[in-house]
């Protein structure tokens, strides 16, 4: 077990822009990781255990976190840049997608010992866990991935001819909506057919992160350079909104049940927006810390996951963020 600090409480704080009595996040607690180096990427959760996974990019392995302790229990290593990550429930396993080597590891879900490891292409990066269909996907440079969670063998490639960076898994239109910040464009991809339907075009800009608001009927595109969100229509990718937003975004997530997004951004702030309103107005702009831009909202816990790299005054931890309700919210 790698040694650690007490969990660390409230303490170091910044709340910009906002009061306690006005924040729509609230710093709970954070969990320290150890020593732990450099940049750390993507968060994956298994609630049945009530333990979180964190990506450690720069060295090299990913921490299991055991929530309820709020201390590291594990630590798996002999990766290669671990980048995305997703648990799957029902086959029980963690994958990890490393973009040093291309690979897809795999792990048991209750002693983390490894089980299969296969190679997809350069850059393997996001995962994301379809439960319902059964499916994992996985980004890397030129297409997607498509895994059998329980023959833990690839059952197709989605050919993109570029590297797609956020995506999201539309179910109502069995599709995959993937940014593509070197074209400035959205794919729109089949899942039954697997192949590509359209590009929406994006305007200029880096799109990243990526979320849908499916109340709406809109997806959330988080750029980079220059930073802003933009909210385009699900069905025919035409523009809704566009506003400011802190910047070096890297993950985007939808509050259906406040109706707010929350977006993580590497200069060291957190935004939350008003997501009722196609307006999308942004109503807090929240102090973390520089290189923080990783997160993960997860619904179920009502808990977002900020991963902070180490800095010269803090080490590296994972800020633990409760949403609260203010005056003007509403559940209607």
């Amino acid at each position: 077990m790698r040694s650690f600090a007490v969990a660390l409480a409230l303490t170091g704080t910044l709340l910009v822009h906002s009061s306690w009595a006005e924040a729509r996040l609230l710093l709970e607690r954070k969990i320290p990781l150890g020593e732990v180096r450099g940049r750390i990427d993507h968060l994956a959760v298994d609630l049945k255990r009530n333990r979180l996974f964190v990506a450690e990019l720069e060295n090299d392995t990913v921490a299991v976190v055991d929530l309820d302790a709020s201390e590291v229990i594990e630590v798996i290593s002999g990766l290669k840049k671990p980048q995305g990550l997703g648990y799957h429930p029902s086959a029980d396993a963690l994958y990890v997608a490393n973009g040093g080597d291309g690979t897809l590891a795999i792990f048991r879900g209750d002693d983390y010992q490894a089980i299969a490891r296969m190679p997809l292409g350069e850059d393997a990066d996001n995962v994301r866990v379809d439960a319902v269909g059964n499916q994992v996907i996985v980004a890397y440079s030129g297409g997607l991935a498509v895994i059998d969670p329980f023959s833990r063998k690839k059952v197709a490639d989605i050919e993109l001819k570029t590297h797609p960076e956020g995506f999201q898994l539309d179910r109502s239109r069995n599709r995959i909506l993937a940014n593509d910040p070197t074209n400035q464009a959205i794919v729109v991809v089949d899942r039954a057919a697997g192949q590509e339907l359209a590009r929406w075009p994006t305007g200029n800009g880096t799109n990243f992160p990526m979320a849908l608001n499916e109340n709406a009927g809109q997806v959330i595109v988080a750029f980079r350079n220059p930073p802003g969100l933009a909210a385009f229509s699900m069905n025919d990718g035409a523009p809704v909104a566009n506003v400011e937003l802190c910047a070096d975004a890297d993950d985007a997530f939808v509050d259906a049940k406040r109706k707010r997004i929350y977006i993580s951004c590497g200069d060291g702030y957190l935004d939350a927006f008003d997501a009722r309103e196609n307006a999308y107005r942004r109503i807090s702009h929240i102090g973390t810390a520089p290189g923080a831009r990783t997160s993960l909202f997860v619904p179920e816990m009502d808990l977002l996951f900020v991963a902070a790299r180490a800095t010269a005054s803090e080490p590296a931890a994972i800020w633990v963020f409760r949403p609260s309700y203010t005056s003007d919210d509403s559940l209607q």
